[in-house]
């Protein structure tokens, strides 16, 4: 019988392990558990209850829906069905301790979004265990509308799908939404979210060997984050796209180790021709069942444009890279050729595989000048929302500043630091918001943390009952509308009572101090040469201004500054314990001259300059002039 071919070239090589890359596949997955990258089957099969509490709920949703749509077709609302899907790490099974889990609800075509987010965190809260149920928050606005919360310590994020030619689901136990004919109908978001599933799927039915493949992907998934190179938001490759390399050169050498693939991973991906897509299937054209656009750099400039294409095997195929710009790429492509020496060492027995999942010097040894963008609001739900739009355009920042002639590099940092600060009037809080003063960071005690922990947990068990209570009065109310038993009366003035109470509940609570939430996002820079002065004036206020007319700023309690800071200068929740912050490099005194038999003289005194913060010599000699950054 002839093998099976995976992706679109034949494989480079099909010879089987030898003993040696036998011992080093058990030497990295020995690795990967000493790292914590693999969960313990308690927290796992916490994960699977999850799931099945999750459909329970997703029928009893779409049973409601059904109920509201069509109250009087009983057969449509006895059948009505829901079906959960996972994607993401979850799916593919390379999963670790804390990791969210991405997950789809899928809806025949009666269920609509707006009752998806009307009815489901009803009926979630209803049918989950008492305290379940944490950190409910709809993000009904964003591209692909998604409902977050934590389900038994879990983070959930939910997506949302209904299938436009289906009025019922099929109740097979493996139903997959393989089936592009399941696209017809859905606008380019809804398509987005039922391709996540599809993606992950296509994946594992695209490489020979799952197991090898996984190991591999947590070992590069590992390296990617401890190296800050991981986060699509940022302009790096996100966990799909890792997923399509591995997976790559997983089909290149079929018969591979997981230690071999990882090792062919830096020499295939590093050599690679881009922007030579990254496939692992030849892309299907032609197929008429969704309007939303295939790949294809022949047709569409944007397309062209992509640095490092990396296509997404489900229809139709898209571009999981599109973020990455020059800087990125540069970064990317230097971290891998560093992880051709660590590996080819390893594979030659004279480093441990802990070498490649070295951390990375971003902060402690990558760069000497930084710009922060410093987001703040004046209330933590705020904080949320502005945050996360100001990250999702970091890396357009980022865009404007490698078209400065000075800029050789701009690298941004793959995540945020989340602060919180309290000040006592509005000098400190302009400290704050506009400089990034660290002066009034509040951290609490032990004590003050449990303190805090407990009201959440009270108010979070308090806003449930509530919650439960007006489902239920809900419920009751819908029955004897139908059973005509009872006129229905809203009580305004009650409830409008009730809501004063809170506030004035509220207002006694609050302190004397402002509390203002921060996150900060830093971009290291490299310059062309040795600039004295250097103007992104423009670039920084264009961005701001960009920032600043979306519809959710709020310009009493949103704000968004960019300032210039010095190495030296970093805060120092940036490093980890261990890691040693930059520190002024002083300039050494000449040595004094010495006597003819070569000792010095000792009546001769030789005055050190001082030295100032960031570095340069005080007042007895005449200072250099300093590198100045304007930024606006």
């Amino acid at each position: 019988m002839e093998e099976r071919l995976y992706g679109v070239t034949p494989p480079i090589s099909t010879n089987l392990p030898t003993e040696q890359e036998k011992r080093l596949h058990h030497a990295l997955h020995d690795e990967l558990r000493a790292q914590g990258t693999f969960e313990s089957p308690a927290e796992t099969e916490q994960r699977e209850i999850v799931i099945a509490q999750l459909e329970k709920i997703t029928n009893a949703f779409v049973k409601r829906a059904a109920k509201e749509k069509w109250p009087k077709n009983t057969i449509l609302i006895r059948d009505a069905i829901g079906r959960v899907f996972t994607y993401g790490s979850y799916r593919l099974g390379v999963y670790g301790p804390g990791s969210d889990m991405d997950t789809l609800v899928v809806a025949p075509k009666y269920v609509t979004v707006e009752q998806y987010f009307k009815i489901f965190p009803e009926v979630l809260v209803q049918m989950a265990p008492k305290g379940a149920i944490t950190d409910l928050t709809p993000v009904p606005d964003a591209f692909v509308p998604i409902i977050k919360f934590e389900f038994s310590g879990i983070s959930i994020d939910l997506i949302f799908c209904s299938i436009q030619t289906l009025q019922q689901l099929p109740s097979e136990k493996n139903w997959s939404l393989a089936d592009n004919n399941l696209l017809r109908g859905l606008s380019e978001n809804e398509v987005r979210s039922l391709n996540g599933t599809r993606v992950t799927d296509d994946i594992l039915n695209l490489v020979p060997e799952p197991a090898t493949f996984k190991l591999a992907l947590r070992a590069i998934k590992l390296w990617a984050q401890r190296r800050a190179i991981y986060a699509n938001i940022m302009g790096y490759p996100g966990g799909v796209a890792w997923a399509m390399m591995v997976a790559r050169v997983c089909q290149l050498y079929p018969k591979a180790t997981s230690a071999v693939v990882v090792n062919k991973f830096f020499h295939i991906m590093h050599k690679w021709p881009w922007p030579l897509p990254v496939l692992l299937k030849d892309i299907e054209y032609n197929i008429s069942v969704t309007r939303t656009a295939v790949w294809n750099p022949k047709i569409y400039n944007s397309d062209r444009n992509h640095k490092m294409p990396i296509i997404t095997p489900a229809y139709p195929a898209m571009c999981a890279t599109h973020n990455i710009g020059n800087s990125s790429m540069t970064i990317i492509l230097k971290e891998l050729e560093m992880g051709i020496k660590v590996t080819d060492e390893i594979m030659g027995g004279k480093r441990p595989w802990k070498d490649l999942f070295a951390k990375h010097t971003f902060f402690t040894s990558g760069f000497k000048y930084y710009l922060t963008v410093i987001t703040s609001s004046r209330n933590k739900k705020a904080q949320n929302a502005w945050s996360g739009l100001i990250e999702s355009k970091v890396r357009v920042l980022v865009n404007k500043l490698e078209m400065h002639h000075m800029i050789a590099l701009a690298r941004p940092f793959n995540k945020g630091y989340d602060r919180v600060h309290r000040c006592k009037n509005d000098k400190q809080l302009e400290e704050v918001i506009s400089l990034g003063s660290l002066a009034y960071q509040y951290k609490p005690t032990p004590e003050e943390e449990k303190a805090e922990a407990e009201a959440k947990a009270k108010a979070e068990a308090e806003e449930e009952a509530k919650a439960k209570a007006e489902v239920e009065a809900k419920i009751k109310t819908e029955e004897m509308a139908e059973n005509g038993d009872g006129h229905i009366k809203t009580e305004n003035g009650d409830e409008d009572s009730k809501k004063i109470k809170l506030e004035e509940i509220e207002e006694k609570k609050v302190s004397a101090d402002m509390e203002v939430f921060t996150t900060n996002y830093y971009i290291g820079l490299q310059f062309t040469g040795n600039p004295k002065a250097l103007d992104l004036s423009r670039e920084v206020n264009d961005w701001k201004a960009m920032c600043l007319n979306h519809p959710i700023y709020q310009e009493d309690t949103m704000f968004l500054s960019v300032q210039h800071l010095r190495n030296i200068a970093l805060p120092d929740d940036v490093f980890e314990p261990g890691e040693e912050k930059p520190k002024p490099v002083k300039k050494q005194a000449k040595r004094p001259a010495g006597d003819v038999d070569g000792s010095q003289g000792v009546n001769r005194q030789v005055k050190r300059p001082a030295v100032n913060d960031d570095g340069s010599q005080g007042v007895n000699r005449p200072a250099k002039r300093q590198q100045t950054t304007n930024i606006g």
